[in-house]
This record gives structure tokens, sequence and C-alpha cells, in this order.
């Protein structure tokens, strides 16, 4: 970040500031979601009773911003530049950005193994492949420059790379959001949660169906579930475990069974009560009068 820094001020690149300016937020956001993978391994308490797991989100959201807001200004100062465009010296300007290159190339080998299962790491990923495309970028307006004198280059390499950069930390806000709303996982259909339990022999029925995502890697599910007396609760229970985390690989469950009898009650007492709550599938009650 230093090298290019400076580098960006002796050789009036603002490809190369950018970049500098880009591993500055990296600097920050590298140190949130270190924070925040330390401060999830925190047990859980009586107020935060599914503990820190939720930390690892927030950073993957903030880093998001920091990205788009950062690409922004890059775009902004790009078109300044593209009408008066100033004298860049280009060797130095190609020769710091291999470098920056290879720290990049180094830096996202390291966090490649984790970030497709972890938002945070995504984060951080996604910053670092920003570092490495802003390097690329450098290189060849460092050599266009150098070999064509096509000054203008470095403002489009900037506009392209910024571009890039939205687009995946656009996703990677719209992911964090749909978790922090507890919404169903993108790669869960909740049709199909549905049908693999209403498959299960001797379940007649599911309702107050839930699934949604405490943090990276840790999907939770909640329902009831209606039964005939042909099976016991725990055998049933034993049944449906395996069979959600054999197909969608969900551990963290929280699940109600109930017998076809006490169903049966239930409708009774809202027939004859003054207001009745009928259950579906997906967790939304209607109310009716008497």
């Amino acid at each position: 970040m230093i090298a290019e820094a400076i580098g960006g001020w002796w050789t009036n690149s603002l490809a190369l500031v950018a970049d500098a300016g880009h591993m500055l937020t990296d600097v920050a956001a590298l140190t949130l979601t270190l924070f925040a993978i330390w401060f999830a391994e925190r047990p859980a308490t009586s107020k935060k009773t599914y503990g820190y797991y939720r930390l690892e989100i927030l950073a993957a959201f903030v880093n998001g911003i920091a990205l788009v807001l950062l690409s922004i200004w890059i775009i902004y100062e790009s078109f300044h530049r593209w009408q008066v465009p100033p004298e860049i010296a280009a060797t130095p300007l190609t020769v710091i950005a291999i470098g920056g290159l290879i720290v990049n190339l180094i830096a996202a080998y390291l966090l490649h193994s984790d970030h497709k299962h972890d938002l945070n790491m995504r984060g951080a990923f996604l910053h670092v492949i920003g570092d490495l495309l802003g390097s690329v970028a450098a290189i060849i307006a460092g050599i266009l420059i150098w070999t064509m004198g096509w000054i203008w280059a470095d403002a489009v390499g900037s506009i392209l790379i910024s571009m890039i950069i939205i687009f995946g930390a656009w996703r990677l806000i719209l992911e964090s959001v749909n978790v922090l709303l507890e919404g169903t996982p993108r790669h869960i259909s909740l049709a199909l949660v549905e049908s693999t339990i209403l498959e299960t022999e001797g379940v007649g029925g599911v309702h107050d169906l839930h699934v949604w995502t405490i943090s990276s890697g840790m999907e939770a599910l909640s329902a009831h579930i209606t039964h005939d007396d042909s099976v016991s609760h725990s055998e049933l229970l034993a049944v449906v475990r395996s069979n959600l985390h054999d197909r969608f690989g969900i551990d963290h469950l929280t699940i109600q069974m109930e017998t076809l009898d006490l169903e049966a009650e239930a409708v009774y007492v809202c027939e004859t009560g003054t207001k009745c709550f009928e259950p579906s599938i997906r967790g939304k009650s209607s109310e009716r009068g008497n």
C-alpha cells in the first residue's frame, strides 16, 4: 500500500493511487474480518443465545459497502483525468504495479480455499481480487502509455476495474442483507425441504416451516410436523433429521412433533372459540371470526 501510494504520487498515476487507496480499505477490511472471526468464537450468553456469529455477516456487509464507495470515487476521479490527461511516468508505474501484482497473487492464494463458504472471508477475498485486478489494469496502462503514448489508458483502466469491483461487492451486499433479514439461503429450496419432510413415512403434514442462516455455512430450520400413531416422536424425528442433513446439510433443527389427534383438538378449539388462527406451511396465519 505504501509503495503504491508513493509510486502513484511520483508517477502521477491514478491507477496506482486508486490501488493504494483500495489497499488502505483492505487494511481496515482485513482487520475487521480478523476481529469478527475472533469475536464470533465467544460463547453464547443469556442475552446473545446464538452467540456472536452474525458479526462475520456484519463485517461482510461493511466490506461490501466500502468497496462500492471506493469504486465510485475512483470512477469520479477517472472521468476528470479522461478530460484532462496528466503526464505519467510509464516505466516506474509498470514496475511498481508488477510488484503489487505479485503481492496480491500471494494474498489471493492464501484466501482462496475458504472464500466460497464464508461471507466474511469472501469480502476479504474480493478486496484482494480487486487489488489484483487493479495491479493488472495499472500494468496494462503503463505498457500502453510507454509504448503508444496513450495517457488516457490510465483512466480507462481505473474505470473498468472499478466496475468489476462493484459487481462483486453488490452480490456480497445482497447476500449479507439476506442473512441479516433471515431470508431462505440461496442454495436451499423451501419447497424441496417441505416435500422432503412430507415424503417421510408417517408424516401427515408440516406447517410453520422456516429456514434461515445464522452465519456462513450454518443453516437453521424450525417446523411443526404432524404425524399418525404408527410411528413414535423420537423415531420420526431421527429420520427427518437424517434426511435434512443428507439432502441440505442442515443440522441446527428445532422441530415440534404433533400427533393428528392434537391437530384435531386444535381445530375443535378453533371452531368453538371466538377467534381462530389457521396454520400455514410457510408460517403465516390467517385470522377468522367465530
